[in-house]
């Protein structure tokens, strides 16, 4: 088993008044040698922004591009007709592919908003655009890690062009179980968003993460009520 673990206070960050944001891997002017990405991992950005401020019209292409409100609700808009607002509780997926632009607000003018977004490289390029949008509360299940992203399209929760599995999972202080690998060829990238638990036998607290490869089979123990998010990509 290999492991890399990524403190919290150890992640890049940048505070621009109206964003506030923490960055696990290189991005704009955070670069770090050892860390630009996790196996198909490339970005894990931890953002606080500010209410009515966000990102204008930008491109993208070639990722596939998850959005999780963690606090609050994301005003988006893009170049191939989606409009709408993504609220916590909810996951944005959107395939880059050949080009998109898109913006996303802090859909509440007095209330700040909380969000991940974390970027896959995709297992095929030049694909046609695509958005997807789904509410979790159908999926979420107490004490127990659940699905939330998978390659397929008829998985629970949203899928991407990847052999990537993402769950999440709503821990009580004092559970303990495992998480095993679909695949042989993935490693596990595990983001503690609230509380603390033990990983692999490390412990872990708020916004801390770790990466695990080469191994099938993860030990996570909750040591206080916490929720985590488990993302299992290809390592090459």
């Amino acid at each position: 088993m290999k492991t890399v673990i990524h403190k919290a206070a150890t992640r890049g960050q940048a505070d621009h008044g109206w964003l506030k944001t923490h960055h696990t891997f290189s991005f704009a002017n955070y670069y770090n040698p050892e860390r630009v990405h996790f196996g198909t991992l490339r970005v894990l950005n931890d953002d606080w922004i500010d209410g009515g401020e966000g990102f204008g019209k930008h491109p993208h292409d070639n990722m596939e591009i998850i959005t999780i409100p963690l606090k609050g609700a994301v005003q988006h808009q893009d170049s191939i007709g989606n409009k709408g607002v993504i609220n916590a509780g909810e996951i944005q997926v959107m395939s880059a592919g050949t080009g998109i632009y898109h913006s996303e607000y802090n859909a509440n003018k007095n209330l700040a908003l909380e969000l991940l977004q974390i970027w896959v490289f995709p297992d095929k390029k030049n694909v046609t655009p695509r958005y997807e949008q789904i509410s979790l509360t159908s999926l979420e299940k107490s004490n127990e890690f659940y699905p939330i992203l998978s390659p397929n399209a008829d998985d629970a929760g949203v899928w991407i062009h990847q052999q990537a599995w993402f769950h999440l999972g709503d821990l009580s202080a004092g559970w303990e179980g495992n998480y095993n690998l679909k695949s042989t060829q993935s490693g596990v990238y595990v983001f503690i968003i609230e509380g603390e638990a033990t990983v692999a036998g490390i412990e872990l607290s708020r916004r801390d993460g770790i990466g695990i490869s080469e191994t099938q089979e993860i030990e996570i123990k909750a040591k206080s009520d916490s929720k985590i998010l488990i993302m299992e990509v290809p390592m090459n």
